[in-house]
């Protein structure tokens, strides 16, 4: 199976590219063929930590979004690769209309492709609000990816109450929870510039993880990849 995700959530600060970045080292883990796009101009910040498999994207040119297309016809020894979008805030509008004029969602189906819009969501009212535009504007073309971030916030009964919700559920929305992984660790792994491998497997300098937070990490890492097993992904 292949899939194109969308990581989006049309806010900043709400862990888009956080997720992004696991996402990507769930798929090199899993041995999964994939490639990563980078919509942020200003801080390519899955680039830095993924910059062997993620490549800048100019979200306002059709010529540029249509790579991403691209690079799902391209296979490797037979097997097909899934994408990766780590979207920037305020993408929504120019995404949207490449989307539909592209029929992307029938394109995508008749390659087997499943398409993914990742949500993610802090406990606060936009969050709300900017499900109920994606939902509103894709309908039932994609799967959706509610993701409740424990580390932007602890109480989502605004987002869960939510008519934006019901209607995301009514379309068969999964919704999942990215638990909080401790500030100082990935305060380092940032500071690095590190993949999560990389700081798990090159603990020195003097950012380097110690020991039982490498501990923390992969118990972080393996909740995280438990919560992707339940999603359509290769």
């Amino acid at each position: 199976m292949s899939s194109l995700n969308f990581i989006g959530g049309e806010k900043g600060g709400v862990g888009k590219s956080v997720v992004a970045r696991v996402l990507a080292q769930y798929f090199i883990d899993k041995n999964a063929l994939f490639t990563g796009f980078d919509t942020d101009r200003s801080h390519t910040s899955f680039i830095r930590f993924y910059e062997d498999f993620a490549s800048p994207v100019v979200i306002d040119s059709y010529e540029e979004l249509d790579l991403i297309a691209a690079a799902l016809e391209t296979s490797f020894a037979g097997k097909m690769q899934s994408v990766i979008v780590d979207l920037a805030a305020q993408t929504a509008a120019p995404l949207a209309r490449w989307v539909k004029d592209s029929d992307l969602f029938a394109v995508m189906a008749d390659m087997g492709v499943t398409v993914n819009f990742w949500h993610i969501a802090d406990d606060g009212k936009d969050s709300v609000d900017m499900l109920g535009k994606l939902v509103d504007t894709y309908g039932s073309g994609p799967n959706y990816v509610v993701v409740k971030n424990l580390g932007r916030g602890s109480d989502f009964s605004q987002l869960e109450q939510s008519n934006a919700m019901a209607r995301a559920l009514q379309f068969g929305a999964r919704v999942v929870s990215l638990g909080q992984l401790q500030e100082a660790s990935m305060r380092k792994i940032d500071r690095q510039n590190a993949s999560f491998w990389a700081a798990l497997n090159h603990p020195s300098g003097d950012d380097a993880l110690g020991l039982l937070e490498r501990q923390r990490v992969k118990n972080w890492l393996k909740k995280t990849y438990d919560m992707f097993d339940s999603l359509p992904l290769p």
